[in-house]
């Protein structure tokens, strides 16, 4: 199956972390009986044995660089740089997922790796892809406020420097997605958490209104 194949009919949201896109994703799924693809899932469990050839390949360390390099003793601006070197290579791998799905249902792609630019051209139409960012003041409070948002998972010599980082990083990787989406005549949703997740889910379902047109309503 081609990629053209594999996508026709897609619809995407893209965006920054912590911005409600999977909650919305899962929400418009079960409302119009789409497939979701979550992006981050596949892309922290089953694409790692791929990350690992590539490492290999590339003469790193197989185990992946020193967390104490990635988090703490570095700047947000390098790691913001990394992760949007990797997203195309990535976006490559969620590409081969999509070809393997066989639902026979629309697909609905959610991730921060679904880039504006890596996904504009597969579509017909760029109102079939959206890119929720949270504002700043909403990332701070997700940071607090869900557990997986407020831990790195891993021990290191100074976790609040390493989470100032990667909450200054996710904010440089946000933005970026905002001028890629802006590009690309693409629209962007800044969330803030003065609407809840359904009340985000109706504006997202309204700007995907005529590829759901069709499609079964809340039950």
């Amino acid at each position: 199956m081609t990629v053209e194949d594999a996508t026709r009919g897609a619809l995407w949201i893209g965006g920054g972390q912590w911005a409600g896109k999977s909650t919305v994703a899962r929400l418009l799924a079960a409302r119009y009986g789409l497939t979701a693809y979550h992006y981050d899932y596949h892309d922290a469990r089953g694409h790692n044995d791929r990350r690992i050839a590539l490492r290999a390949r590339r003469g790193e360390p197989i185990d992946g660089p020193d967390p104490e390099q990635v988090w703490v003793h570095t700047t947000p601006e390098r790691m913001a740089a990394a992760t949007l070197a990797g997203f195309p290579e990535r976006f490559a791998w969620a590409l081969d997922d999509l070809r393997a799905l066989t639902s026979g249902r629309p697909v609905l792609a959610e991730g921060w790796g679904l880039r504006p630019e890596l996904v504009a051209p597969l579509l017909d139409s760029p109102r079939r892809m959206i890119v929720m960012v949270p504002t700043p003041e909403f990332r701070e409070h997700q940071a607090r406020t869900l557990p997986r948002a407020g831990r790195l998972g891993q021990q290191l010599s100074d976790p609040v420097r390493a989470q100032r980082n990667r909450l200054a990083r996710d904010e440089l990787v946000a933005q970026d997605a905002v001028d890629s989406a802006h590009r690309t005549g693409i629209r962007v949703l800044a969330v803030d958490g003065s609407r809840d997740a359904s009340a985000v889910a109706e504006v997202v379902a309204d700007h995907f209104s005529p590829y759901l047109a069709e499609a079964p309503q809340w039950s």
